[in-house]
């Protein structure tokens, strides 16, 4: 081989080499899914897909729900990582979850990053109030950066849930600048009676123009944001619906709304004549398909699916400056299965907007939902 040849060998692998070297070790260090194998998930689960849950980004709670009865004294959960990150405790050890959460620490694979999680099995009581009602008192600023609220469920056992989701963590990817009370879902301290929720529809800033969703409706609902989805499908980050095992009748609660001045479209034109509406509604669905499969409602399907077995729908919100009672009844498109009721086979959601198409990007900026006292009224236990 000439000299030439061998020179521009020993080049081009000092090349490969070099960029071998210089490719940077992933920061990431998130747990993306949690699972538990056991012998009996029957005995265990409520549904064996229950043994594995997605964690959304913006979560830094690992929750399995279990029957009351089960046995979590050696369990050994397991978890999907973010590429080269490590967890600690290591991944499948046995602990007891009876008394207490365990709290694991994912390192990213270069070792700069660390994030916290809780895990814990929440042994479930059957709902024993025949009115659920959500008073959002409690409420925080979330515990990563501080920089939106989130709020919190009060169990029939006086502990606190995470059923509430907001898409303030989606806000925050365009405005992250923008100060807590500057976000699309924030507490009123001063509501119907204590404290209340605050929905208004906010401007995006140049980055929401820049891909054409200029404006984000405040919203609240039962289920879960998948900040992951926020930007390459809006509609698939709202989650909708927590296991619920009763028979919903009907959803009452207090509001004031106020359009804002100007509905535009998702590119920012000016809709004539056109008036800013809000959302109230709630929806009980099947959470397994005919096949057995674990099911999620998502925004665009929310109303239209064939699971949906009950739809309460507050079809128009009246504009009000005064705190006004609202009453909406479910429409029973089928009969309620009481065994699937039993092994919490349903998923329930309420939801709440600013801007009834906030989820197409349509709506008038400044519009103002305020929500309090909401109570959902079921049927007496036989």
């Amino acid at each position: 081989m000439c000299k030439a040849k061998i020179l521009l060998l020993i080049i081009t692998c000092c090349i490969l080499t070099s960029c071998f070297k210089e490719e940077p070790l992933n920061a990431e260090c998130d747990i993306e899914k949690a699972y538990v194998h056991v012998g009996n998930p029957e005995t265990m689960f409520f549904n064996a897909s229950d043994s594995m849950v997605s964690v959304p980004y913006t979560d830094s709670t690992v929750i399995f729900n279990v029957r009351k009865q089960a046995d979590v004294s050696a369990m050994a959960p397991k978890f999907q990582l973010t590429a080269g990150a490590t967890i600690s405790p290591d991944n499948g050890s046995v602990h007891d979850f009876t008394k207490e959460s365990v709290n694991y620490t994912v390192t990213s694979e270069d070792g700069k990053w660390h994030r916290s999680y809780m895990v814990s099995f929440n042994q479930v009581i059957k709902t024993i109030n025949d009115t659920i009602t959500y008073n959002f008192e409690s409420y925080e600023l979330e515990t990563q950066k501080q920089k939106y609220y989130v709020w919190h469920n009060e169990r029939d056992d006086g502990t606190l849930g995470n059923d509430w989701a907001t898409g303030n963590s989606g806000f925050n990817l365009s405005r992250g600048s923008a100060k807590p009370d500057e976000y699309p879902t924030t507490p009123l301290t001063e509501g119907y009676e204590g404290s209340a929720v605050c929905l208004t529809t906010c401007d995006t800033g140049p980055f929401g123009a820049m891909v054409n969703k200029r404006l984000a409706a405040g919203n609240l609902f039962l289920g879960t944001f998948d900040l992951t989805s926020a930007l390459k499908d809006a509609m698939k980050a709202t989650l909708f619906g927590i296991q619920f095992d009763k028979k919903p009748i009907k959803i009452t609660g207090y509001y004031k709304y106020a359009p804002g001045a100007t509905f535009q479209d998702p590119k920012g034109n000016v809709v004539a004549n056109r008036v800013d509406s809000a959302a109230i509604y709630a929806v009980l669905y099947r959470n397994h398909d005919a096949d057995g499969n674990a099911v999620v409602l998502y925004g665009d399907n929310v109303k239209t699916s064939n699971l949906i077995v009950a739809l309460a729908d507050m079809e128009y919100v009246k504009p009000t400056d005064q705190w006004t009672p609202f009453e909406i009844s479910f429409n029973y498109q089928s009969a309620l299965d009481e065994t699937l009721l039993e092994n919490r086979g349903y998923s329930f959601t309420v939801v709440f907007s600013s801007s009834k198409e906030g989820d197409k990007f349509e709506g008038a900026i400044g519009s103002k939902l305020l929500i309090d006292k909401v109570k959902v009224i079921c049927t007496e236990e036989k």
